[in-house]
């Protein structure tokens, strides 16, 4: 055949126009798809403080794109049957309908209805083809609004129903390809998820304005205990001190006249004056422990005992050895000294040897020092390894102590993140062992 022939030059003609048909087309969908990663990125990379304006942005954006006139989001109330137009996009010269569009009847529109249900698009490329069905039917909603065409795509969250995204063309017919609803599909998605972002982004903010308010109303719920231990310790402490310094006066003005068996009530009610006012200490100390406003620094721990032992009365069986290289710790000064103070006490009281030892101690490893206050003392029962450290707990009731001791100890030093145990012998004495962690570990 020649080449030149008319018929084969007609047929390469249409062959090239073909080609270049689909050339467009593929290179529309490439374009499409650069738009839509566009947005996906805007849409990662905001941090949705003002999603209303990324959203609408985006209505414009692929509105333009695939040459509508109006682009929208309505959102489904199956509670109430109804749907609402919630964003708008119209092109220049175009009315807006997002206000007359709220909570229409869903009974308007069953097709799309249905075909949203399914999970799929539904389409109309002529809105002049539609059947004549009434005044409430799709073809007399439509036609008013002036549209020509359009396609509505479902938006499912989690499985459910949500909403729809739509394009109306208004100035003429629009078509969509296979490939175009199934871009329109990944955008719908790509709002939905955004829309679970904000959502999950508000719960947060909330969850985080509410537990501020919880920790504000804490501290001060806080606050107001630590004034109000403060102001009953005085309140109690003032009519304990008044009835042991009227008791004690009266001891002293009538001991001629009184046996020593007619005081022995009197020593009594003192004893029980005694104990009281050390169980008021006890529990302001413990109350106030990790309240404290002093300001910490580092405390070399052997200057610390010293003092301690100081303002001990130690007996003069008792004899109390440290450890000559005791650490430096950063912390509060008072707290340590109660750790010790209430150790070493312990340790006195329950002395029955008629020489008792008390020694004092530590061992370094990696990010801790682990102190020991070792006794050969009455030693302690193995049930009650883990009892004594609970507030009011005592080996016995017949001395004037508080019972709180250990418990501010173990109160300290868990405020430290440190641990406290003890290894104990009935009869042959305790050790109560304590870890602190070093200095900005």
């Amino acid at each position: 055949m020649n080449p030149n022939d008319p018929i084969h030059s007609t047929c390469s003609e249409t062959e090239k126009q073909t080609q270049l048909e689909k050339d467009k087309i593929i290179e529309r969908q490439l374009r499409f798809q650069d738009l839509l990663i566009s947005i996906s990125t805007t849409y990662i990379n905001a941090d949705l403080s003002d999603v209303d304006t990324l959203i609408r942005t985006s209505l414009q954006q692929i509105g333009e794109f695939v040459e509508s006139d109006r682009s929208y989001i309505f959102t489904y109330n199956f509670k109430d049957n109804t749907t609402s137009n919630t964003y708008e996009w119209c092109a220049a010269d175009i009315e807006p309908e997002i206000h007359n569009l709220q909570n229409v009847p869903i009974d308007y529109i069953p097709q799309w209805i249905e075909a949203h249900k399914n999970g799929k698009a539904f389409y109309v490329e002529d809105v002049s083809q539609l059947p004549e069905d009434g005044e409430l039917g799709l073809r007399a909603v439509l036609e008013p609004q002036g549209i020509k065409s359009l396609i509505t795509i479902p938006k499912i969250k989690n499985g459910e129903l949500i909403g729809f995204i739509g394009f109306d063309a208004v100035k003429k017919l629009n078509k969509y390809t296979e490939n175009e609803k199934d871009i329109l599909f990944v955008y719908a998605n790509m709002l939905v998820n955004v829309i679970k972002r904000k959502e999950n982004e508000e719960h947060i903010k909330a969850q985080e304005k509410k537990k501020e308010e919880l920790l504000k109303n804490l501290s001060l719920q806080n606050e107001e205990l630590n004034e109000y231990a403060h102001v009953v310790s005085h309140d109690l402490k003032a009519p304990l001190i008044n009835i042991h310094t009227l008791i004690s006066w009266f001891m002293d003005d009538h001991k001629a006249a009184f046996t020593e068996k007619d005081l022995v009530p009197l020593h009594q009610v003192l004893f029980n004056v005694e104990k009281m006012d050390f169980l008021i200490k006890g529990i302001l100390d413990y109350s106030t422990i990790d309240k404290l406003e002093q300001q910490d620094k580092q405390v070399n721990f052997n200057t610390l005992v010293t003092e301690v032992l100081q303002t001990l009365l130690i007996p003069t069986h008792i004899s109390i050895t440290v450890q000559d290289n005791l650490p430096d710790i950063y912390g509060n000064t008072w707290r340590f000294k109660q750790v010790f103070q209430n150790l070493i006490q312990n340790a006195i009281k329950y002395s029955d040897k008629d020489q008792g030892t008390i020694e004092i101690g530590y061992t370094e490893q990696d990010h801790l020092f682990q102190f020991f206050v070792k006794d050969n003392g009455v030693g302690i029962k193995p049930n009650y390894f883990e009892r004594i450290f609970k507030v009011f707990t005592k080996l016995e009731s017949s001395s004037s102590s508080s019972g709180i001791g250990l418990s501010i100890v173990k109160k300290i030093i868990t405020f430290y993140k440190g641990s406290i145990w003890l290894e104990s012998e009935e009869g042959s004495g305790t050790t109560f062992y304590f870890t602190l962690p070093k200095s900005g570990s």
